[in-house]
């Protein structure tokens, strides 16, 4: 989904500012998140993202600027915004000695839920996250970390949301258990807004519409896939296996891209196929063009082409890198001056 044709805002945010003590947590960071999107919320540790969960969902209040949660004012009404979202917590405190059903019934009493809608909104937040009757019964303290998770995002399914924030929904978790978080969110896609913050990019990269990537209190990155893969990778990396010479299939890429470089040249079987892989600073366009020209010539003999696209974790660690580096030498410089200072 581009920016351009991005939802209405069900989550609005300005010049938003945190800090604690010494430590500035949120910079002044802007983002938004559409209806119905799936937004993932990613940065490594202390970059600034559970602060900002956490003032979205009312908990604590911004030093400055401006948030807003299906239109609510956080600055004004921040109580009110509870009645709009789910919030599942990275560390998820669950009362063990109740059974899955009974703290069910708890939540939706204090959420306000009553007679047939109570029963209603139980059963329909059980089923989306797969607890079937046997669980329900059960006594929370005897349930594994995937189920208590489930049971936590159904607790904070039960009333209608129209914004659900996971801080780390599928930390622990094994690969069925994740799947089944994914597969829940799937089912209320464009019903219900998502922000997922997780360090899991594989699972963000599977079921997320755009990503926004923060580090040291900024945001760094935020997009897309695609637009990511477009904005911090320069060359774009093709894969060739025909029966071709390496010195004749360089010959020929590089009559149609003369920025082409071979990186790579393995043989693939005995019968004599090989793969190629190549890197160009001018796009796919330029990479389609070498296919093209190289089917027409019989003696090349190509069997595949591929496209190599860079995942999340390459995208995360380039948009990250930078602003590393630069508060790395902001933290030297510091440290400089207050031994400067001392001397």
């Amino acid at each position: 989904m581009s920016s351009n044709s991005r939802p209405l805002p069900i989550i609005e945010v300005l010049n938003l500012k945190k800090r604690y003590g010494l430590i500035q947590a949120l910079k002044g960071i802007s983002f938004s998140v559409g209806k119905g999107e799936i937004v993932g919320f990613l940065g490594p540790n202390g970059a600034g993202k559970s602060t900002t969960l956490k003032i979205l969902s009312g908990l604590i209040p911004a030093d400055s600027g401006e948030a807003k949660v299906c239109g609510v004012d956080l600055a004004e009404e921040d109580g009110e915004v509870r009645n709009h979202i789910g919030f599942l917590p990275e560390n998820n405190p669950l009362p063990e000695d109740l059974r899955v059903i009974e703290y069910l019934k708890f939540r939706a009493m204090l959420k306000g839920l009553r007679g047939s809608r109570k029963r209603d909104r139980i059963r329909i937040a059980l089923d989306i996250c797969d607890l079937e009757r046997k669980v329900s019964e059960r006594k929370i303290g005897n349930l594994s970390k995937g189920y208590r998770q489930r049971v936590g995002i159904a607790d904070a399914l039960l009333a209608e949301p129209r914004l659900v924030i996971l801080d780390e929904p599928t930390i622990g978790l094994d690969p069925r258990q994740s799947a089944i978080t994914r597969k829940m969110m799937e089912r209320l896609r464009g019903e219900i807004t998502f922000l997922l913050s997780s360090h899991l990019l594989s699972e963000v990269e599977a079921c997320c519409d755009r990503m926004v990537i923060l580090s040291h209190g900024q945001i760094v990155a935020e997009g897309t896939l695609p637009e990511l893969q477009k904005a911090y990778i320069n060359k774009t990396v093709f894969e060739i296996v025909a029966l071709a010479s390496k010195i004749d299939i360089q010959r020929h890429v590089r009559s149609i891209d003369e920025s082409c470089e071979l990186i790579q040249d393995e043989p693939v079987e005995v019968s004599g196929k090989k793969r190629f892989i190549f890197s160009t600073n001018q796009g796919e366009v330029y990479a389609e063009k070498v296919l093209k020209h190289l089917i027409k010539i019989p003696e090349m003999k190509v069997f595949e082409f591929q496209i190599e696209r860079p995942d999340l974790e390459t995208i995360f660690l380039r948009a990250t890198k930078k602003n590393w580096e630069k508060n790395d030498l902001l933290g030297k410089k510091s440290r400089r001056f207050r031994k400067d200072d001392q001397d």
